[in-house]
């Protein structure tokens, strides 16, 4: 055990390091959180920071207006048909033997309260504090997954774990919480560090974000020479490129190992994140390494929980979904309602949930985004209540202050 660093994301954003879209968005921001309570049934919460586009992961090829929308990125409608209306993204072809088994399934058309801006950091808050705008966005600063423990008695400082290098807002709150954080060594190649130095050289706004990207190597293996190119103006990028990649899926077997060896102990509740579904261009390739590290994640849980699996539901959610239309670089840009990903041999799967509101111009969100008709909060409740026995008035009140839970989906069996 060891504390981690304070590395609050505003202002990792403002001291300049841009990776993508914001920092908020970013893969290398990895956290992970684990509390144990007195239940058997097991919950998994993976927030899918930056974005994750739901119409590419579950593709709705029976509304006639999707593939219009998307020339370049809508892919075939056979690729991996589901139901007969939507096919799941080739990328996700690994856990297809999960659907087929009845142990992964989708929430369609699914949002936070949060509408209209669009920022990757109030979206995360609100998401993570499981809150409705009517009390400000970042007004509230624990999160759900706290609150829920609240209602536990006799949680301890050893019942939660906060693992990794950013803090976890959905685990923040009055039940205590310790913190872990994988081995890590501070080892740049003599490229990297040249680079870092020319990046923020004479440039005293750029010092602080030089020494956070330099703690921030010490959770990536970024320690090849040939991993940068020597000189010439593709030298920024080719760092990038390997920051953004270096480790990607092994980061989150290696997390989603660790959360499952935690769960087949004591541990009953664990959160982590997995960065990279800001795709504002050439969503195909960027799409397609976040889906890989989820399914990496997913399956290794599977894997690790053995019989656990069995009493285990994976929920996970994003900030908001991306705009219905392709843009003009082959990407999506910040939208509205997206897709749950649920997984887990406790999970009713085999099937996709929610209400279909259509992509017609009149169905779109401002003429631009998929409608949310469900709650993702609303999913959660009822997956706890479902798993841990929780009334559905701590659930709607404290837990969730002002949810309507509404009808159960019976996402559990």
């Amino acid at each position: 055990m060891k504390p981690k660093p304070n590395l609050a994301r505003r202002r990792f954003l403002t001291t300049g390091l841009a990776l993508g879209c914001s920092a908020a968005a970013s893969p290398l921001i990895t956290p992970v959180a684990l509390a144990a309570a007195p239940w058997e049934n097991r919950l998994v919460v993976i927030i899918l920071r930056g974005g994750m586009d739901g119409l590419d992961v579950v593709r709705p090829f029976g509304d006639a207006h999707f593939a219009g929308y998307r020339p370049g990125i809508a892919g075939e409608a056979g690729e991996t048909d589901l139901d007969g209306f939507f096919a799941l993204s080739p990328d996700l072809a690994p856990l297809v033997p999960l659907w087929r088994r009845g142990e992964l399934g989708f929430a369609h058309a699914v949002s936070t309260p949060y509408r209209g801006k669009r920022s990757h950091f109030d979206g995360q808050d609100l998401l993570e504090s499981g809150t409705g705008t009517d009390v400000g966005v970042g007004a509230i600063r624990d999160g759900w997954l706290n609150r829920m423990l609240q209602t536990v008695p006799g949680v301890t400082a050893e019942s939660a774990f906060a693992v990794g290098r950013e803090d976890m807002i959905i685990l923040n709150g009055d039940a205590p919480v310790s913190s872990w954080s994988p081995d890590a060594r501070l080892d740049l190649s003599p490229h990297g560090r040249r680079l870092l130095e020319f990046l923020y050289h004479d440039d005293p706004a750029f010092r602080a974000a030089g020494m956070m990207a330099a703690e921030l190597a010490e959770t990536l293996d970024l320690t090849r020479d040939d991993a940068f190119a020597e000189g010439g103006s593709d030298t920024s990028d080719a760092m990038m490129n390997a920051m953004l990649n270096a480790g990607r899926a092994s980061r989150a077997r290696a997390l989603a190992r660790f959360t499952g060896q935690r769960l087949n102990a004591d541990t009953r509740i664990a959160a982590f994140s997995i960065g990279g579904w800001d795709t504002h261009r050439a969503q195909q390739a960027g799409l397609r390494r976040a889906l890989g590290e989820m399914s990496d994640a997913i399956l290794t849980l599977r894997e690790t929980l053995g019989v656990n699996w069995a009493r285990t539901a994976v929920l996970c959610m994003t900030e908001f979904g991306r705009t219905a239309r392709q843009n003009g670089t082959q990407g999506t840009d910040h939208g509205t309602g997206s897709a749950m990903v649920l997984a887990g041999g406790a999970i009713r799967g085999g099937r996709v949930f929610g209400d279909w509101p259509g992509l017609g111009a009149a169905d779109l969100y401002e003429n631009r985004d998929l409608r949310p008709t469900g709650d993702v909060r609303a999913y959660a409740a009822h997956a706890m209540r479902g798993l841990f026995g929780l009334e559905r008035g701590a659930l709607e009140r404290h837990i969730f202050p002002g949810l309507d839970m509404g009808d159960d989906p019976r996402i559990l069996l």
